[in-house]
């Protein structure tokens, strides 16, 4: 398809915190995928639970599943390495060490054919005065639809690995062979860069313990968290409740969760129910004059 394309670009995040980057109303995000890809990726999983949040995914798939998904190749890399634990206990040990990778894309998986093939090649950490810096570096990034979901995960991923090592967190680096922008999201794009964007907001701080991280986010995912669970969590954890209640057909329900949520994440994922509910709305409204 035609895009317009900047070759080699770098980004910096000084606040990784603002994560939820969305431009409302001509770029609105879908918080409950956000999170959900977060923690899929994080935790590990390839499995199918996520087509909930995003269904088109489904394009990418073969045999059923993504075959590029980000998860087993940090947590489980040729079955028996978990590079996020590596990095963790690397740094933990050395500091200083310019060793701490997580590598993802797999030249002896991603030259198959398959349709999905990993955007992001490896993501790389370094503790310096006393903060956690991290440095991205993807192949390809669509920036309408695919760098602000990234940057969400990818910088979730830098915070906790800051409070694992006991360390403030850094500046973000993004580093992208192909930053595109597809044709049909010019216009889109244009009105962003005509309109004064505000900051994002700072995300809450989030916290999760290192030795069982997999079955806290998997607690997330199931919403079985334990009573007194951060805040953060929890809010996540309804978010992605409410999605699946909206995805069912359950609108009340899905909105009454949604209302619980205090904060960005539940203002962002009530926002998106409008924009869903929005084109039904018109057409509803477009067959009551036809008639």
């Amino acid at each position: 398809m035609a895009t317009t394309e900047v070759l080699g670009a770098h980004l910096t995040l000084t606040e990784p915190r603002r994560r939820f980057i969305a431009v409302p109303a001509a770029r609105v995000l879908n918080p409950a995928f956000a999170v959900a890809e977060a923690l899929w990726i994080l935790s590990g999983s390839d499995d199918p639970w996520i087509f909930t949040y995003n269904r088109s995914l489904h394009r990418y798939t073969d045999h059923g599943r993504l075959q590029g998904a980000y998860g087993p190749r940090m947590r489980r890399w040729q079955g028996t390495v978990d590079q996020l634990d590596h990095v963790r206990r690397l740094l933990a040990a050395d500091p200083d060490s310019r060793q701490a990778v997580i590598q993802l894309y797999d030249p002896q998986r991603d030259t198959l054919g398959h349709r999905d093939v990993p955007c992001t090649l490896n993501y790389r950490f370094f503790v310096r005065r006393g903060r956690l810096d991290m440095h991205t570096t993807m192949r390809s990034n669509d920036v309408w639809l695919g760098l602000p979901y990234d940057l969400f995960t990818a910088t979730m991923l830098q915070e906790l690995m800051a409070g694992w090592l006991g360390v403030e967190l850094g500046t973000y680096h993004h580093h992208v062979d192909s930053l595109h922008l597809y044709a049909q999201h010019f216009q889109a794009a244009a009105d962003v860069a005509a309109t004064v964007v505000t900051p994002s907001p700072t995300m809450a701080a989030l916290a999760a313990p290192p030795d069982e991280f997999t079955d806290f986010l998997t607690a997330v995912v199931t919403g079985s968290l334990r009573p007194g669970a951060d805040s953060p969590w929890h809010d996540m954890a309804v978010v992605l409740a409410s999605y699946r209640r909206w995805v069912a057909g359950d609108r009340p329900t899905a909105r009454a969760l949604a209302a619980e949520i205090a904060g960005d994440l539940g203002a962002a994922l009530r926002g998106w129910y409008v924009h869903l509910a929005r084109p039904a709305e018109l057409a509803a409204a477009a067959a009551g004059g036809a008639r």
